[in-house]
């Protein structure tokens, strides 16, 4: 299994391009871009923000996806956000409301980007790898969506 990423190299990456004046967009894209980059277990990295009832992808780095809106609720992005728990799902098989964006996806994690207690949206990491996830995987795109939380 790779090791995690040093989350603080992106963080210093989004506040530069903060500085710059990038857009939301720019922003979720470098994050998504930045994580993908180190490779396995991060195969596909989607950021989606929360529109009232609905997640909506509005960048990602990895496969496309087919789940371009996602109602709150429904699958592990949805249900993340309606019980406000990040989610980190060791084999997405098991999952009876998962929504396959690949079938080569073995693991998920997703992790919210809050603003105190107000959800703006998501970091979804898709794996191949089964149980792709650890506890400190998990930390590291928590830092990144943390400074996300502050610069969006």
């Amino acid at each position: 299994m790779a090791a995690t990423f040093e989350p603080s190299k992106i963080v210093r990456a989004l506040r530069a391009a903060h500085l710059h004046d990038s857009s939301r967009r720019d922003l979720l894209q470098l994050a998504c871009t930045r994580i993908r980059a180190h490779g396995a277990p991060y195969t596909s990295v989607y950021a989606y923000m929360l529109h009232g009832n609905e997640l909506v992808l509005e960048a990602h780095a990895g496969r496309d996806t087919p789940h371009t809106r996602i109602p709150v609720g429904r699958g592990v992005c949805g249900t993340a956000v309606a019980t406000g728990e990040d989610q980190n799902v060791a084999d997405v098989a098991a999952v009876g409301n998962y929504l396959a964006c690949n079938l080569d996806t073995k693991s998920e994690l997703v992790v919210l980007i809050r603003r105190g207690t107000t959800i703006l949206g998501q970091i979804d990491v898709d794996s191949d790898v089964p149980a792709g996830f650890t506890d400190a995987h998990h930390h590291a795109v928590k830092e990144v969506a943390d400074a996300l939380a502050v610069l969006l």
